[in-house]
């Protein structure tokens, strides 16, 4: 096997070589099996005789520039092992490209669980659920109040109007992968463009990508353990992160792995209403509320839009770590559509 293997496979020996080099105590062989679904940075299962990590890297090939940034997530998780954000502790970075073929990381492997279907079918009782979603807000709060200059974060992010500068880097990103016209999608940038709320100075650590399928629970509790895949993090709008989670609670359950939950009844799973789940992050961040929410809502839809054209093309391209890529390329228009019936 080669150094520029595939997104599914490892070098295995060279990785072991590298490893017991680079972090303390580790020793191989090492056996890497890679973790199912993600669409983006390829993770693996890392076990040795001692031991078990995580390793994640960024796929081989050409990638979008900003893409894929995985030093950047070892950075914003090294900076929160002595927070109250729950995170898995890293070991190393490896920028040379030549090891594996792509920039990686690896971390502790942490024996939780994480759920997939956002109903959460697994919990057999209605305040269980209750609580799971109550920790995530709350989560999602501390995280919002961490101190980014006292971590190391200050310049994690860009000066400016965090919403115009996001939607112009993920409008280029999205031109750069479009593969068709769809027309939702130019009018939804049209509206985002021209509805930008004043900047109100508020700038925090946002995750960027906060779902129930990016957190892992303790196996015998409703606590969360650790807050996965910080791809996307950067200094910016809290309520961007709000509105995400928010977005799923209106979206069907047919889009995508991480199933919305527009179509089920909610208040008969234990689940809280977009309502109760705003003014609860309201009541732990100390607000009164939130104005422009349907602009906030809006730009979730786009930005995840956008994020499934780039992996779509990428599926195009040949070099996307999901084999279901393509199929995330057909949930651009509705999602599209979705943000255009709230502005509506």
């Amino acid at each position: 096997m080669s150094k520029q293997s595939g997104v599914e496979q490892l070098d295995e020996a060279t990785l072991a070589t590298y490893l017991a080099q680079h972090i303390a105590g580790f020793s191989g062989p090492v056996k890497a099996t890679k973790f199912a679904g993600g669409q983006s940075n390829p993770t693996f299962k890392l076990q040795t005789a001692n031991a078990t990590y995580v390793l994640r890297r960024q796929p081989p090939g050409k990638l979008l520039k900003s893409a894929h940034a995985v030093d950047r997530e070892y950075r914003v998780i090294k900076a929160l092992e002595n927070t109250d954000v729950p995170v898995a502790k890293v070991y190393h970075l490896c920028e040379d490209v030549d090891v594996i073929g792509s920039m990686f990381y690896v971390m502790e492997f942490m024996d939780g669980n994480v759920y997939w279907d956002s109903s959460l079918p697994e919990m057999a009782d209605k305040q269980t659920r209750s609580t799971m979603y109550q920790n995530m807000v709350t989560v999602m709060a501390t995280m919002h109040s961490v101190n980014v200059d006292e971590v190391g974060l200050g310049d994690y992010g860009k000066p400016g109007n965090y919403f115009e500068r996001q939607i112009s880097r993920w409008t280029k990103q999205y031109r750069l992968s479009e593969t068709h016209e769809i027309p939702e999608m130019d009018q939804l940038i049209s509206w985002l463009e021209t509805n930008i709320p004043v900047d109100d100075g508020k700038v925090s650590l946002v995750h960027g990508d906060y779902r129930m399928d990016n957190l892992m629970f303790a196996k015998d509790s409703s606590d969360i353990i650790a807050v996965l895949d910080w791809e996307l993090s950067t200094l910016g709008h809290p309520y961007a992160d709000l509105a995400y989670q928010c977005m799923q609670l209106r979206l069907p359950d047919n889009v995508g792995k991480a199933t919305g939950l527009g179509d089920v009844d909610r208040a008969a799973l234990g689940i809280p209403s977009e309502e109760e789940y705003v003014a609860q992050y309201c009541k732990l961040v100390g607000i009164d509320g939130i104005e422009n929410w349907n602009f906030y809502l809006a730009f979730s839809f786009f930005r995840l839009g956008a994020i499934a054209q780039g992996v779509a093309k990428r599926a195009v391209d040949g070099n996307a770590s999901n084999k279901e890529a393509l199929q995330v390329g057909k949930l651009v228009q509705p999602l599209a559509q979705y943000a255009l019936k709230i502005l509506k």
